[in-house]
C-alpha cells in the first residue's frame, strides 16, 4: 500500500506542484497525497483517510491554522502520525512553537522539494518504525492475554477448593502452587479411588512456560485417568510412562511421586518417578523423609519398571509432598533453601493447620529470596492423616 501523505494548504498552486513533484512515487505507488485547505478540512479529510502517516501543514490558514491543527492532532495521541510544519523562513517563532508543541520537523518556503523529499522520506521512517513497535505491542498484548488464559485453564485444571471432602474426617488435605511464569509446570492432584482410599499426586515437568504447562496438563490428566482404574502406583507409572515416552515432545519429561493412603489402616504404598521423596512430621515435631528407589521421570524412557514401596503413617502424622522449587529457592548470595531448611521448618510448625503451614512456608520462601526473582514453580501438597473413626 502506498504511503499516505495529508497536505495542508491554502496556497492554490501547492497541490499541481506536488503532483507533479513526486509524480514517480505517485505512478509507482508508493506515495498518495490527500489535500486539504485549511485545519478544519484536513481533521475531516483524516476522518475518510485513517491511514495517513505524515501531514504537512502550513502555519497561516484561514479557519483553522497549523498551529491549532497540531494541538487537535496531539489529543488523537497517536504516534504513528507525525506533522511536518511548512512556513516561511521568517515566521521562526511559530516554527519553534510548532516544534515545541509536538511538530516532528519542518521546511520553510519557498519549498525546496529535494529538501521535502528528504524530510518525507526521514519522517516516514520514524512512522514506520513506531508502527513496527505497535504491532509488536499488539503481538506481545495479545500473547500475554493467550498466557492469562492459559493460566486460568491451567489452574482449573488443578483441585483448589478447600476443604476438598467435606464430611471425610478421616484426614486433612491443603495444596497450593505459585507459578514462576504465567503458566507453570508444576502438577498435584488428589482424588479418593474408593471409600477408604485416598490418592495424592505432585509433579514437575522439565522446562518452563506454555510446553511445560501442556505437557503438564497431558501428564496429569493420564495419571488421574490411570490410578482411578483402580491400578497400584508403580503399574500406573509404567503405563503413563509407556505413554508419555510415544508422546513425549522435544524430550520433555516429569518427575512425580503417586501414593495411595489407607484411611483404616495408615499404610501408604507409592512410587516414584525421579521427584523428591515426600517428608513425614508427627505431632511431637519429629521429621522423617519417605524412603525408596527415586526411579526414573517419567516420559524420559521406557525400559525400566517402576518399583512400590510401603511406610506407615501413624494418627496426627503429616505427609508434605513438595517440587524442588521449594528447596532450590535461592537469595541473592545463591544460596538454596535447601532440605535442611525446610526439616527444621516442618519441625517447628508440625501442629499447625494445613492451610496456615502452606502460606507460612511461602512466606518463608519469599523471605529466604528476599527480593531474589522466583525461577521455579513453587507447588506443595499436605496431607495429615486423622485415622477413620
Amino acid at each position: 500500500m502506498p504511503e499516505k501523505i495529508l497536505v495542508v494548504d491554502d496556497e492554490p498552486d501547492l497541490e499541481s506542484l506536488i503532483l507533479q513533484k513526486f509524480r514517480k512515487k505517485i505512478r509507482e505507488e508508493e506515495y498518495e497525497f490527500v489535500f486539504a485547505t485549511n485545519g478544519l478540512e484536513a481533521l475531516t479529510k483524516l476522518l475518510e483517510h485513517k491511514d495517513v502517516g505524515v501531514i504537512l501543514s502550513d502555519i497561516n490558514m484561514p479557519e483553522m491554522d497549523g498551529l491549532t491543527l497540531l494541538a487537535k492532532l496531539n489529543e488523537l495521541q497517536n504516534p504513528a502520525i507525525k506533522t511536518v510544519m511548512v512556513s516561511a523562513y521568517g515566521d521562526m517563532d511559530n516554527i519553534r512553537t510548532a516544534m515545541n508543541n509536538g511538530a516532528y520537523d519542518f521546511v520553510t518556503k519557498p519549498v525546496d522539494f529535494a529538501d521535502l523529499a528528504r524530510t518525507i522520506e526521514k519522517t516516514l521512517n520514524e512512522i514506520n518504525l513506531i508502527r513496527k513497535s505497535l504491532q509488536e505491542h499488539k503481538q506481545l498484548v495479545a500473547i500475554q492475554h493467550d498466557l492469562e488464559t492459559a493460566r486460568s485453564i491451567q489452574l482449573g485444571i488443578l483441585p483448589k477448593t478447600f476443604p476438598a471432602f467435606p464430611g471425610r474426617d478421616e484426614f486433612d488435605i491443603y495444596a497450593a502452587m505459585e507459578a514462576a511464569k504465567e503458566v507453570g509446570g508444576d502438577l498435584y492432584d488428589f482424588f479418593m479411588i474408593d471409600h477408604n482410599h485416598l490418592g495424592i499426586v505432585i509433579g514437575d515437568v522439565s522446562g518452563k512456560g506454555v510446553p511445560a504447562a501442556i505437557f503438564m496438563a497431558v501428564s496429569r490428566t493420564l495419571i488421574r485417568a490411570t490410578a482411578l482404574k483402580g491400578q497400584s502406583p508403580a503399574s500406573c507409572f509404567n503405563y503413563v510412562n509407556s505413554l508419555l515416552c510415544v508422546e513425549s515432545v522435544n524430550s520433555m519429561f516429569v518427575t512425580a511421586f503417586y501414593g495411595i493412603l489407607d484411611l483404616t489402616t495408615g499404610e501408604l504404598v507409592y512410587a516414584n518417578a525421579g521427584h523428591n521423596f515426600p517428608y513425614v512430621t508427627n505431632s511431637a515435631g519429629e521429621v522423617r523423609p519417605i524412603e525408596g528407589s527415586g526411579g526414573i521421570p517419567l516420559g524420559l524412557m521406557d525400559f525400566k519398571p517402576y518399583e512400590m514401596h510401603t511406610t506407615t503413617i501413624n494418627p496426627g502424622d503429616m505427609i508434605l509432598l513438595y517440587t524442588d522449587g521449594v528447596t532450590e529457592a535461592m537469595n541473592k548470595e545463591e544460596e538454596l533453601y535447601s532440605e535442611e531448611r525446610l526439616e527444621k521448618f516442618l519441625s517447628a510448625n508440625s501442629a499447625a493447620p494445613l492451610k496456615g503451614l502452606t502460606g507460612n512456608l511461602f512466606a518463608e520462601i519469599h523471605s529466604y529470596a528476599n527480593g531474589m526473582e522466583q525461577s521455579d514453580d513453587i507447588t506443595t501438597l499436605a496431607v495429615r492423616y486423622i485415622k477413620k473413626a
